[in-house]
Formats: structure tokens, C-alpha cells, sequence
């Protein structure tokens, strides 16, 4: 998380890169934080861990956003939260396939 604010608080997000990249970008950080909150709740949560971190990673992708609109030379694209909101459902369906088969077990 501190990765994401520090990268959206950089003016010039760098290279004129195309817009499938920054696409790419959103969806993969959003989705490795999203599995990434899984894995650090389920001893604790259990199933409940998925959950609880969907709503932890929208709103840290809404806040990001907000964060961005204070930033000369960057903007809030709400486009931008839609790209992490799929990210991090795509991450928790393969989270969710994942514990059910056993793959990933709650330490508790």
C-alpha cells in the first residue's frame, strides 16, 4: 500500500507509456493486494478473510484516486478504480478457487 501511494504521488507517473499498460499496471497491484490481504487475514477470518479484503482494497483504490486528484500533473480517473475493482474481484475468485481446494490453508 505504501508502494501505490508513494508511486501515485509522482507527478509524472514517467515514460509516455500506452494506455493498455497503465491498464495492466492498476489491475495487477490492486489484484497482488487484494491476494496479498488474503493470505495476512485468513488465519484470523477464515473464509470471512476474502471479504475483508475486498472492501479493504476498494477503498484503498478509492482513496488512491482522491489521493491523486492533490497531485500537480495527475488526475482522479474514476475509469481507474473500475480497472482495480476488477483486479481485485479477479484475484479473489482465484483466491476463493484456491482455499477451497486445499491449496492454500487457514493456519488456525
Amino acid at each position: 500500500m505504501a508502494l501505490i501511494f508513494v508511486l501515485s504521488a509522482e507527478s509524472s507517473p514517467g515514460p509516455q507509456l500506452p494506455a493498455f499498460t497503465r491498464v495492466i499496471a492498476h489491475f495487477s497491484e490492486y489484484a497482488l493486494l487484494a491476494a496479498l490481504w488474503v493470505w495476512a487475514l485468513l488465519p484470523a477470518l477464515g473464509m470471512r478473510a476474502v471479504w475483508a479484503a475486498a472492501a479493504i482494497s476498494f477503498v484503498y483504490a478509492l482513496s488512491d484516486e482522491y489521493h491523486q486528484s492533490f497531485v500537480s500533473g495527475r488526475d482522479s480517473d474514476p475509469l481507474d478504480v473500475v480497472v482495480d475493482t476488477a483486479g481485485i474481484a479477479a484475484s479473489l475468485i482465484a483466491c476463493r478457487f484456491a482455499i477451497a481446494r486445499g491449496a492454500v490453508g487457514s493456519r488456525r
